[in-house]
């Protein structure tokens, strides 16, 4: 089964991205949103915060992350605990991420992942054999959260060749007002600019490989609809 037009995977092969309209119904999108508010409710942030209270904040909290690749993990926006450590606004309202095992971890996720549509998409991207190796569902929250600058995944999960793929679903209608994707035509053909490494010793750097800036005037929003 085919998902993609020879026009769609022209377009993709140009820009280095695709938008498709209703690729997930209403149902599936508001049954994620649903699990999701449950592992918050569930969630108890006793433990992290204490992450970012302690002496060694920057080394602890990098580790959390870390190693995280195999565990449903809580990620907080910044500035969401004051000096004392204690969260400035609610729990639901604090929280940046959920990540990043939740396809091999939850079950609404693990279904939400492993559907034959999505299957055949990848396949007509040229994956012959697609794994998944990340997962997160990404909140939006209000008045609150640094800025999201422009990256590459690739930065994050490298691989040689490059070939790691991200798909990302719209929840709920995504417009430039509410903090929509902004892409750049053709930015994948310009290789990689960074690289995230764990650093000796314990922590993470970035590793330079193309100090050139972003083209900032040159992206362009991703407006979405829901699904």
């Amino acid at each position: 089964m085919n998902i993609l037009t020879p026009q769609q995977l022209t377009q993709y092969e140009r820009d280095g991205f695709l938008v498709l309209k209703d690729f997930v119904s209403e149902e599936a999108c508001e049954r994620l949103r649903a699990r999701a508010a449950e592992l918050v409710a569930e969630f108890d942030p006793r433990g992290v915060i204490s992450i970012f209270s302690t002496k060694e904040q920057t080394r602890t909290s990098d580790d959390y992350f870390l190693n995280s690749g195999d565990q449903v993990r809580f990620f907080f926006e910044e500035d969401a605990f004051d000096e004392h450590g204690n969260l400035r606004q609610s729990k639901e309202r604090s929280i940046n991420k959920i990540g990043h095992a939740l396809h091999d971890l939850d079950p609404v996720f693990d279904g939400f992942s492993r559907t034959p549509a999505l299957s055949s998409l990848v396949k007509d991207l040229g994956i012959e054999e697609p794994l998944l190796i990340q997962s997160m569902y990404i909140f939006k929250q209000p008045k609150i959260g640094g800025e999201v600058t422009c990256h590459q995944d690739s930065t994050f999960l490298y691989t040689e060749p490059l070939s790691v793929i991200g798909f990302w679903f719209a929840l709920e209608d995504a417009t430039i007002e509410n903090g929509c994707l902004w892409a750049l035509r053709g930015g994948h053909k310009g290789g990689l600019k960074k690289r995230f490494r764990r650093a000796a010793g314990g922590g993470t750097r970035f590793d330079v490989l193309d100090e050139s800036e972003w083209s900032m005037d040159e992206l362009v929003p991703l407006e979405v609809s829901k699904g």
